[in-house]
Formats: C-alpha cells, structure tokens, sequence
C-alpha cells in the first residue's frame, strides 16, 4: 500500500469533497499539523510515496533523506517558496501545485486589511467591547491610487475590486496583459518605483524569489508617499521587518495590513504584532470553505493523476517526467 503524507491543516480540518476523493484510493494516509520545520518532517519522511504538502520546509536535506521512495510533491497552493525545487528536480521528483484556486479569497482579503486600517475597525471594536464609545475618523478609498506589485491572478483581482471601490490600479509586472489592463483601466508603471511614487496604497502580490526577498525596505519605503499603507498577502520574507517598523514609527508608513510574516508563527515579542497601526492576520487570506475544497481537491486530483503516470494539472517543474508509481 502506498503512504502519503497529509501535513495541511485547512485540507484537514474543512469539510468537502476532498476527502472522500483522497479516501478512496486507499492509500495509506499519515497525518501531521503543519506546517512542519525541517527537523519536524526529517523525522516522517523517508517511508512514504507522495506528500500534500503546504508551507513545510522540504529543503534538500528532507529531499535527500527522503528519496528514492517520495516520488511526488503535491503542494496544497501555489507558492512554492518552502520547497527546495532545484533540488527536487535534481533527483527527479515532480513538485506540483494548484494555480487558480485561491485568487478571489485572497484578493477579498486584502481588501479587509485595507478597510480595517482605513476605518480604525480595531480601534472601533475594542472601543465598543469596552463600553466606551471612543472614535477616530477615518479615510475614504475613493479616488485613491492603489499599486498593484504582482499583476497576475490576485493581483487582477485586487485591480478588479479597486476599480468597484472608485480607485485608481496602478501595477508593475514584467509580464503585461494589455487587453487586462485596458479592460479595467489599470494604468502600467513603468518601474517599481514609479509604482511607488503614485501609490496611496502599496499592495503585494509578487512571488518570494532572490529578487523580491526585502524587496520592501528602508531604501524603497523613502520613495513612497509619506503616510502610505503597505498590504501584504503574499509572503512575509518580501518585507524587511525592522526598516518598516521604523517607517510606522516615523510616520512614513502610515499603516500595514497583512497576512503574512517574515516567521511563522511568530515570537510572542514580534514587533508588528501589537502595533497600534498594524492590522496582522494569521495566514489564513486563503482560507475560506470554498478556496479550501478547490485547493485541496487540485491538490489530490493533481496526486491521483501523478501516481498514474499521466499529465498532472499543473507542475512546477515540468521538465521531470512523471513515472507511473501504481
């Protein structure tokens, strides 16, 4: 019987259609909470034949130890970020993963962010629950200029919405699609930062890669508007933590909405958790039933597909060929 190891939470823990799928091909199925730290699946690894995996942290000591048996990495997503690809690769073992599942949830969710800190919503709730009825005034979205780093399928989603709520899309990606753009009256930047010169509010939506690790930091933060809101739903590591607390500190950032951290889960001490003018949610923009049964039913599908040998919906590196492993 094969094993397959399950470490996401949300597939886990969220009724569907999923499960019964995965069920029913028998295999034998090892459960953990992810996500898992490097020791943490070194210690699962090694006798099992696939995993549906999230953000753990499947480096290339976790590859080597758990090869040649792991023949497949389905990732529960579409970042891909906490495996080792090249690695992967290297020994030959297809890494997939499930584009065009969560774009809408995550887009609604960086509109909450923005909302919370444009109307002090946690100040105004505290304020009720206390009993009171302090209150603070707050910014409207309309006519404001939103720039979108990262215009693909969340970002386009979050231009949509922008353009409902009355804004002004502006976004920066190297790979433009014009009939989009023109579509939805997303003007191009030419460069980052002319992005964020214009922008009232930076929102994140790139991949975390070599380039865009610290991408926002002390340096591209001095080029913004003073008092700019920064949003975050894509991964904490594209933030230089310290250089934006300073920002919020001196009062060049004016607010930072996000959903993502630079360590996850984080220290009890981290800095943006208690800010007064940090609106941080715990990794969850994508977590919604509806995104979860999407996400989790690719994820097996693209497994079942993958174990019999045939074209998986989508993989990473399409490159290794995908072997029949029942």
């Amino acid at each position: 019987m094969k094993r397959i190891l399950l470490t996401t939470t949300s597939f886990q823990d969220t009724p569907g259609e999923h499960h019964a799928l995965l069920a029913a091909t028998g295999w034998d199925i090892v459960r953990a909470r992810g996500p898992l730290s490097e020791a943490q699946i070194l210690e699962r690894v090694g006798d099992v034949d696939a995993v549906i995996c999230g953000d753990d942290a499947f480096t290339r000591r976790v590859l080597e130890k758990a090869r040649p048996r792991l023949r497949i990495i389905s990732k529960y997503g579409i970042g891909v970020d906490k495996i080792d690809v090249k690695s992967a690769t290297e020994f030959g073992i297809p890494v997939l993963f499930t584009p065009g599942v969560n774009h809408t949830t995550v887009a609604e969710h960086t509109f909450l962010l923005l909302l919370a800190l444009e109307k002090n919503l946690l100040f105004h709730t505290d304020s009720t629950r206390a009993g009171t009825w302090k209150r603070q005034t707050g910014h409207e979205l309309l006519d404001k200029t939103i720039g979108i780093v990262g215009l693909g399928r969340i970002g386009k989603e979050v231009a949509v919405r922008a353009r409902a709520f009355g804004m002004k899309p502006v976004a920066f990606d190297v790979f433009w699609d014009a009939e989009f753009a023109a579509r939805y009256g997303v003007t191009r930047a030419a460069s980052l930062d002319e992005l964020f010169a214009a922008a009232d509010y930076v929102s994140l939506h790139t991949n975390l890669t070599p380039e865009t690790r610290g991408m926002i930091n002390a340096q591209s933060i001095a080029r913004m508007k003073k008092g700019v809101l920064i949003l975050n739903c894509a991964r904490g590591e594209i933030v230089r933590t310290p250089d934006l607390v300073a920002a919020l500190q001196s009062g060049q950032v004016g607010g930072y909405g996000a959903d993502v951290l630079d360590e996850e889960p984080p220290p009890p001490d981290h800095p943006l958790l208690r800010h007064p003018r940090c609106v941080i949610t715990p990794h969850i923009a994508s977590r919604t039933y509806e995104s979860v049964v999407r996400q989790a039913t690719a994820a097996v599908r693209n497994l079942i597909l993958a174990m019999n040998g045939e074209k998986p919906l989508a993989q990473v590196n399409p490159e290794v060929p995908v072997a029949k492993v029942i």
